[in-house]
């Protein structure tokens, strides 16, 4: 469930931070009662930065495939891989 605090919450910055890595995801600041700020801790920023990555590239392929790409095997691709690196 997600975590909602209000924005004089902020003031107590050892609670917010502890609980930003406590929870590893975001929490929710409301300014009157909306929704203003979302504050997490790096960790959680950077595994989110990292996701988004792969779902971009995720994308990019299967856009890739659509416009006419070209499917490999599993196993030649790896063969491929091997031969190239190793």
């Amino acid at each position: 469930m997600p975590q909602i605090r209000p924005i004089t919450d902020l003031r107590k910055t050892y609670e917010i931070s502890d609980l930003c890595h406590a929870k590893n995801e975001p929490i929710f600041i409301t300014k009157n009662g909306y929704g203003d700020l979302v504050v997490m801790s790096i960790e959680t920023y950077e595994a989110m930065l990292d996701e988004n990555e792969i779902d971009r590239e995720i994308a990019k392929a299967e856009a890739e495939y659509r416009a006419g790409g070209k499917l490999m095997d599993a196993k030649e691709a790896l063969s491929t891989l091997r031969r190239k690196h190793f």
